[in-house]
């Protein structure tokens, strides 16, 4: 059985009510529950909230609510793998086991549905265990990233890499902080994703952390200049 979780707690603080605020004209949650739904890889859409509120839109929007989430794994200081951890025993208790289990973030309004159904696939070529996650290229060589200093002067973080061609340094990567497919082992054991992690590499407009007023407006007009009409 292969499950997507929407991990969506009600206590967002930068931007108040962040997962069901309206998003180019429908909840921000809406557009994780449609991708998992368009992708077809998935027999059960799962969101996982303390939320009353939550928990109606979200079924309205095409999503399983079969539980609520506790409140010791409803604040700010919760990581991603217990929420996974306690949805995945919730369903085990019900009869519903998964074998893969795909965390889908709720603020991902520019996901392509298409990406959940490649990682899958690539981690199933891979033999299906441990996770496979979406990334993106840094856009300059992290190598030859500089700091500053009190009086705002300039140092290498690196010396020894000054004079090195970017052309000859290595591509460095970032977590595109959209979704993460793993096996039940993988989930239950508690392992890192960016520790052996298979990767897809995504462009980068369609990574964006939504945190702050700024990055949601970013986030609209990405929106509607590129996608607002496959939505």
């Amino acid at each position: 059985m292969k499950i997507a979780v929407i991990p969506a707690r009600g206590g967002s603080k930068r931007i108040p009510r962040k997962n069901i605020r309206p998003f180019a004209g429908k909840p921000l949650i809406a557009y994780a529950i449609d991708a998992a739904r368009l992708s077809g890889v998935f027999d059960l859409i799962l969101v996982s909230t303390d939320d009353d509120e939550i928990a109606e839109i979200a079924r309205q929007y095409g999503a399983s609510v079969p539980f609520r989430r506790p409140v010791e794994l409803s604040d700010d200081t919760t990581s991603t793998t217990p929420v996974v951890q306690h949805a995945i025993r919730r369903l085990a208790e019900d009869g519903r086991v998964a074998s893969h289990v795909c965390c889908i973030y709720p603020g991902v309004p520019l996901l392509n549905p298409q990406d959940i159904a490649r990682a899958y696939d690539q981690l199933m070529a891979a033999g299906g265990e441990g996770y496979c996650f979406p990334v993106v290229a840094y856009a300059s060589p992290i190598q030859r990233a500089l700091r500053r200093d009190a009086a705002n002067r300039a140092a290498p973080f690196d010396p020894s890499q000054v004079q090195t061609r970017t052309q000859d340094l290595e591509h460095a990567y970032f977590d595109a902080g959209q979704f993460y497919w793993g096996s039940l082992a993988t989930w239950t054991e508690g392992r890192s994703p960016h520790l052996g992690g298979y990767t897809l590499v995504l462009p980068d407009w369609q990574a964006i952390d939504i945190d702050t007023p700024e990055d949601w407006g970013r986030a609209e007009r990405i929106f509607g200049s590129i996608l607002a009409g496959d939505k």
